[in-house]
């Protein structure tokens, strides 16, 4: 192996029960580079670097991994040997503990210790000083779970940066940033590239590549496609080799004939479940419409979440203001009660609220719609399997079977089963909580182009979104909020980025 490359895959070929996740895959990582790797859902990237990382033994695959000069077989699950190498990876899913502090966090099964005394002292004293050494703002003996998901996303990379890693997996690591950790995050990475880390930086935002990558690798179908410069490509083309052919717009255009309003929301206050004299919506009113998308934008901690969760009966428990549904009055209760009135929900976090990783995926789609395939004895299988497998083809969800395990799926058909379940319950309102984060742009187009058939067949939408292009794009009507409230609703024609960042900021 040459000593300029640090990492070489050599036609990696990995099987899962009914799919193949990599057919051949073979590139090479400089040493010092930040290494883009692209490609849609379930093109293998994942499963690319569980290999990597020691989550996959060597004889469960086919071909070769070298990292620096020595050919990696782990034998068992070795997640511990690889980071003894050098290689650490922070993935998309978080895997944190929330009732742990930050620093225990980050030295979790590696305590400095005296005679196996814990020396707390040290502890804290070492979390201060790496987190000081990338000039990170995050109270170091705060616990987790008290955190926003931005921050416990910089607490798991500055984890993996305390091993000393050599080389640096980063899977989808700004999907739950403000554009400030972004910058954050940009200058952490250019500083460890001075020091002669080596990245790989995996992203659904292709734009990402061109600000931070030197290289980029494109994976498509469990193929290599092709490793290219960022300097001698652009946006369009990686887009071509990611989705196999050229799309000339990333949102497709529809008009939606707007009709009744199904949902009418009037001066709804909710507190804090758990601190009951904290507001978390305040004095909010808006009406939605039948065909309608209801966009709501505004920065992380606006109150957004709340608000569509408040709505679905499963956050704010005490509830003041009026909903109407379809001309009747609406008591916020559950989130069965929600359903019964056909409210449906997308959550923001697929992995904790949106599914039952463990289950399979005709469970999971069929979990919230039993009783459409029930008889007063039983289920009807055949019903259940058929309306499951048509909402599964529609969304293009990549699996070998209805039994595959959701957590044996990627990130992105794991989101795809979420919308799916919620699609076969026929909502007359569908809430969208962040509906195409950590999606490829492939299926984000699908997923825009689904929202757009929903509205025109009559279904209200709210979609929540960090993304101002993807909320200027599809919505009719944008709602934009600023510490709990409504701070300005903006017709689609009237609406600019700084026009919306203006209100979401609270500077009007």
């Amino acid at each position: 192996m040459n000593n300029n490359f640090i990492l070489e895959f050599d036609r990696v070929t990995k099987d899962f029960p009914g799919i193949r996740a990599l057919s051949e895959v073979s590139f090479k990582v400089k040493r010092g580079e930040i290494h883009g790797v692209c490609g849609e859902n379930g093109a293998g990237k994942s499963t690319l670097m569980k290999i990597l990382a020691g989550v996959y033994p060597y004889q469960s695959y086919e071909g070769r991994v070298f990292f620096n000069g020595e050919e990696l077989m782990f034998s068992g699950s070795s997640i511990r040997k690889a980071i003894e190498k050098g290689i650490a990876i922070v993935y998309q899913e978080l895997a944190l503990v929330s009732q742990m502090t930050v620093g225990e966090n980050i030295y979790l099964g590696r305590e400095p210790n005296q005679k196996g005394i814990i020396n707390w002292n040290e502890l804290y004293s070492k979390t201060q000083d790496i987190l000081a050494k990338y000039k990170l703002k995050i109270p170091f003996a705060s616990t987790v779970g008290k955190l926003g998901v931005g921050q416990q996303q910089l607490v798991e990379i500055t984890k993996a940066l305390s091993e000393d890693a050599k080389l640096l997996i980063l899977d989808e690591p700004t999907s739950a940033l403000t554009e400030t950790e972004v910058d954050t995050l940009m200058s952490i990475l250019n500083t460890l590239k001075k020091n002669g880390v080596t990245c790989i930086y995996i992203s659904h935002k292709i734009e990402e590549f061109f600000r931070i990558a030197d290289t980029i690798t494109v994976l498509r179908d469990g193929k290599t496609i092709n490793t290219v410069s960022s300097k001698r490509t652009t946006v369009p083309a990686i887009i071509k080799m990611m989705v196999g052919r050229e799309m000339k717009e990333r949102f497709p255009k529809a008009e939606h004939k707007m009709e009744d309003v199904v949902l009418e929301v009037k001066n709804l206050t909710a507190f804090h479940p758990e601190y009951p004299s904290r507001v978390i919506v305040e004095d909010i009113s808006f009406c939605l419409h039948k065909g309608e998308i209801l966009g709501i934008a505004g920065l992380m901690g606006s109150g957004r979440t709340e608000l569509v969760t408040t709505l679905f009966g499963e956050y704010g428990i005490n509830v003041q203001g009026q909903v109407i549904v379809n001309n009747k009055p609406f008591d916020i209760r559950s989130s069965r009660h929600a359903m019964n009135q056909g409210i449906s929900l997308v959550p923001e976090n697929r992995k904790d609220q949106g599914l039952i990783l463990e289950q399979s995926v005709l469970e999971n789609i069929s979990l919230p719609n039993l009783q459409q395939f029930s008889t007063a004895l039983a289920i009807n299988k055949n019903q259940e399997v058929k309306i499951c497998n048509e909402v599964v083809s529609k969304l293009g969800i990549k699996l070998g079977s209805l039994s595959a395990q959701v957590n044996s799926l990627s990130g992105g058909n794991q989101q795809k089963v979420v919308i799916a379940k919620w699609l076969v319950s026929n909502p007359l309102i569908l809430i969208m909580d962040e509906p195409t984060r950590g999606i490829d742009v492939g299926a984000k187009y699908e997923i825009y182009k689904l929202m757009n058939i929903l509205a025109a067949s009559g279904v209200a939408i709210i979609m929540v979104s960090s993304e101002l292009p993807e909320i200027m794009a599809l919505s009719d009507t944008i709602m934009v909020m600023h510490e709990a409230r409504c701070s300005g609703i903006l017709k689609r024609k009237e609406a600019t980025q700084e026009r919306i960042m203006t209100l979401a900021t609270g500077y009007e």
